[in-house]
């Protein structure tokens, strides 16, 4: 019983203090009233529930898609690729808040995002399938372009400290802990590593695409359950 409860208690710290340094990042470095962010988020929606995009994708494959969305966010964020790596991050969600349950209560975090209608439009254009792995259903991985461009945003500005590596785990934890999106998941971390690499490799060498670096998650896949 007292292991158990220590076990808890050990879960439960680590998510307080990443709500913590979740609030902390979202007050200072992602205010929501920020208009250039909010305008970048809005123009990225756009974009992908736009019937164009919708076209382009019965002629393209999945990897050509996201980086034909990475291209238009370069041009809206003015070749910035901090800002853009940013914008992505919250423009290709497929959730506007985040659902949290602690025991019997529950509670949402609110995320940049944009209105419903738009909302819905993306979800229907953002693709899903890019992974030779991608769960075969309406959903698929679009959870996992998120998880790869946030990473990328922390290594491509943060270089002295591996801070990417650092928030990725964390937040499994923090999902496992308070029953979000089912908790530590493998293939979650390894998409956060590819991130990780396409941030660091950006500083170097700009002109990297998100496929030239998603298109090797097959290989190290493999590598990493055995």
């Amino acid at each position: 019983m007292w292991e158990l409860f220590k076990h808890n208690l050990h879960r439960n710290i680590i998510s307080y203090l990443f709500i913590i340094c979740y609030l902390s990042l979202h007050a200072k470095i992602i205010p929501q009233n920020n208009p250039h962010l909010n305008e970048s988020i809005q123009l990225i929606n756009e974009f992908i529930a736009s019937e164009n995009f919708s076209k382009k994708s019965g002629n393209k494959s999945e990897l050509q898609l996201i980086d034909s969305i990475y291209s238009y966010a370069l041009t809206v964020n003015n070749h910035n690729i901090s800002e853009t790596l940013l914008s992505l991050t919250f423009g290709v969600l497929p959730f506007q808040k985040m659902p949290i349950q602690i025991s019997s209560f529950a509670f949402d975090i609110p995320l940049p995002s944009v209105n419903d209608s738009l909302f819905e439009k993306k979800l229907l254009n953002l693709p899903r399938h890019f992974l030779f792995d991608s769960p075969k259903n309406s959903h698929g991985d679009q959870d996992k372009l998120a998880h790869f461009f946030g990473n990328a945003f922390l290594s491509y500005n943060i270089r002295f400290f591996n801070l990417s590596k650092f928030m990725g785990i964390f937040v499994e934890l923090f999902e496992e802990s308070f029953k979000v999106h089912g908790g530590l998941d493998r293939r979650d971390l390894l998409i956060n590593q590819f991130g990780e690499l396409f941030g660091d490799i950006l500083n170097d060498h700009p002109d990297t695409k998100p496929s030239d670096i998603i298109k090797l998650y097959s290989i190290s896949y493999i590598r990493y359950i055995n």
